[in-house]
């Protein structure tokens, strides 16, 4: 058996400057960095899975973050379904309209009006309905003066679009205010529940991360009982044995967060097309989004803080049960 790398080099000896007390910490971490992923890329097949499981593990949520990204850029498109329809008296001049409509256009809350007049909803009708010949023998128009209302967000919520109607009922032109908060309500709660189960994923999924990798350490411990027992006996502090398992977990976690990457990756183009040829069957320009550039950082950091943590705990908890003999 023979003793780690860190020990077997030669020390410094004589006083040392901070500069180079700084440089020989620097060197030494760097050599047990190195040297963690050596003994990693010893046993390859062992590191394969290990790696792959947390690539799954750390896939999944990211893969409903992508599916919560895209939902909401495809509901993006359908802002102009949350609106409000104001139905103006019936004595109501085209003039006056006109002012109703430029006053709640010049509202903060309201991001666009159009003004609908009675012949035009008369021929939108007729043309929905299907039974413009029946509208014929009418001999005045029955339909008011109309004025959509889009608010603006953050007004488009339940609570906001419900405020704004109250606030246009108070107008003394206002005959009726219809406000379509049941779809507002079906689709906030759509979002609501797809947001709440990325996070819960994400923090299951965490937890399974660092226990994968609790369990490496603890596996890779065992295996250097003897080696831990014989550093500790030549003076090697607690930190400096936990060092290399920290390092490895480390390791583990960038390579499962990169393993996901990839995973992620893939999964977007094997459905990039299937999607692009669904949403031009309706008429649409969507076209799935993934991961940003900032996002992608953010995997790989997580992946490789989730493997340190957990060789930390691990190593932590079985180097204490380790005393020399």
């Amino acid at each position: 058996m023979s003793l780690p790398e860190e020990l077997r080099a030669p020390q410094p000896a004589g006083p040392r400057t901070v500069a180079g007390a700084l440089a020989t910490w620097l060197e030494r971490h760097l050599q047990t960095l190195v040297g963690s992923l050596g003994r990693l890329m010893r046993r390859p097949f062992a590191t394969l899975l290990s790696t792959l499981v947390i690539g799954v593990a750390l896939a999944l949520p990211g893969a409903l973050h992508i599916v919560l990204t895209n939902a909401r850029t495809l509901s993006a498109g359908l802002g102009d379904s949350v609106q409000l329809s104001l139905y103006l008296r019936r004595e109501t001049t085209p003039e006056q309209a006109r002012k109703v409509q430029l006053a709640v256009e010049a509202r903060t809350e309201v991001a666009g009006t159009v003004l609908v007049s009675p012949d035009e909803g008369l021929r939108e009708f007729a043309a929905l309905a299907g039974i413009g010949e029946a509208l014929k023998m009418l001999t005045a128009n029955p339909l008011p003066w109309l004025v959509k209302v889009r608010p603006a967000p953050p007004h488009d919520s339940v609570d906001g679009v419900a405020a704004l109607a109250a606030s246009l009922r108070e107008l003394p032109e206002t005959e009726l205010v219809e406000a379509d908060t049941a779809w507002v309500r079906r689709l906030q709660a759509i979002v609501a529940v797809l947001r709440r189960t990325a996070l819960l994923a994400a923090a299951i999924l965490a937890l399974g991360v660092v226990a994968i990798v609790g369990n490496t350490v603890r596996l890779e411990i065992d295996a250097r009982r003897a080696e831990i027992e014989v550093t500790r006996l030549v003076g090697g502090s607690n930190a400096f044995v936990r060092r290399p398992f920290l390092y490895s977990g480390f390791w583990q976690g960038l390579g499962g967060s990169l393993i996901a990457l990839a995973l992620l990756g893939g999964g977007l183009l094997a459905l990039e097309a299937p999607v692009a040829g669904l949403a031009a069957a309706y008429g649409s320009p969507f076209r799935l989004s993934g991961l940003a550039f900032t996002e992608v950082l953010a995997v790989a950091a997580a992946g490789a803080l989730l493997g340190l943590l957990g060789a930390w705990l691990a190593a932590g908890y079985h180097l204490r049960r380790i005393e020399p003999r």
